[in-house]
């Protein structure tokens, strides 16, 4: 069974599809910030043009 995280200490690269290192958590952090904005800006632009 593949695992989500790799811990940094382990060896083994296979069956992981993150490694908890800097890079994947400013890539997630990131990601969901820019996920939150969208959302944001859908929510705010249906105001605008009175669609809810």
């Amino acid at each position: 069974m593949t695992k989500i995280v790799k811990d940094s200490d382990d060896k083994k690269e296979r069956d992981y599809i993150f490694q908890d290192n800097k890079k994947t958590r400013f890539g997630a952090g990131f990601i969901i910030v820019v996920l939150i904005i969208l959302i944001i800006s859908v929510i705010v632009s249906g105001l605008y043009f009175e669609w809810f």
